[in-house]
């Protein structure tokens, strides 16, 4: 275990490190503007026995994970809205803090198996006490609607080693349309809805305010 602590420490300080600065991208919006595109931002570093399993099923051999193994090291950029995604993207392209090695869209060009979100590899460098260290991370820009649908979808993955029976198959498929379906339906209307959360937050503040 002390070879993988000594090998991941790289990848548990880029996630902590990024996560400090796309929290600080939200807050900037917040502070400029009425809202922001990013909701929140989580971060993980994959387990040991997901990085040996994926290994197996890839064919990547264990001296090559550095440079093979993409999402080691994962984000999560969450948005409220479709329309919230393709700024975010932007803002990232804009970083001179990593370099951007591929990009691929989820959603204009869905998975057959329904799934949707917009990843983002990055090279990120990790300062360390042996210097700098170049690291990949993918980093996954999604609504929330989306991240519920791949967060059931990974769990029924586990559950069938990815050999769902056909309903199933049937059931996601129906289930990533209507996910889809809410966030379209969502767009419509969010100019209203950030009116509300507006008046919402300014209204709670004002209560805070008055209890002081």
């Amino acid at each position: 275990m002390k070879h993988w602590e000594h090998f991941l420490e790289p990848y548990k300080q880029a996630v902590e490190e990024l996560k400090i600065k796309f929290k600080g991208m939200r807050n900037q919006y917040e502070q400029q503007t009425d809202r922001s595109p990013i909701e929140f931002v989580t971060g993980r570093v994959k387990p040991v026995a997901s990085i040996l399993d994926k290994a197996n099923q890839k064919g990547i051999p264990l001296d090559k994970l550095e440079s093979e193994m993409q999402d080691i090291a994962g984000l999560r950029i969450m948005c409220q809205f479709v329309d919230d995604i393709k700024p975010v993207v932007e803002l990232l392209r804009t970083r001179n803090d990593f370099e951007i090695i591929e990009e691929r869209d989820y959603i204009s060009h869905k998975k057959a198996s329904g799934y949707r979100s917009y990843h983002v590899v990055i090279m990120y460098p990790v300062q360390t006490i042996g210097g700098e260290k170049k690291i990949l991370a993918e980093i996954q820009i999604r609504t929330l609607a989306m991240n519920f649908w791949a967060t059931i979808e990974h769990s029924l993955n586990y559950k069938y080693k990815g050999q769902f029976p056909v309903d199933i198959q049937l059931r996601l498929k129906r289930a990533a349309e209507a996910a889809f379906l809410l966030d379209e339906e969502m767009s419509k209307i969010r100019d209203e809805i950030h009116d509300a959360q507006v008046f919402f937050s300014r209204k709670k503040e004002q209560q805070q305010d008055d209890e002081k």
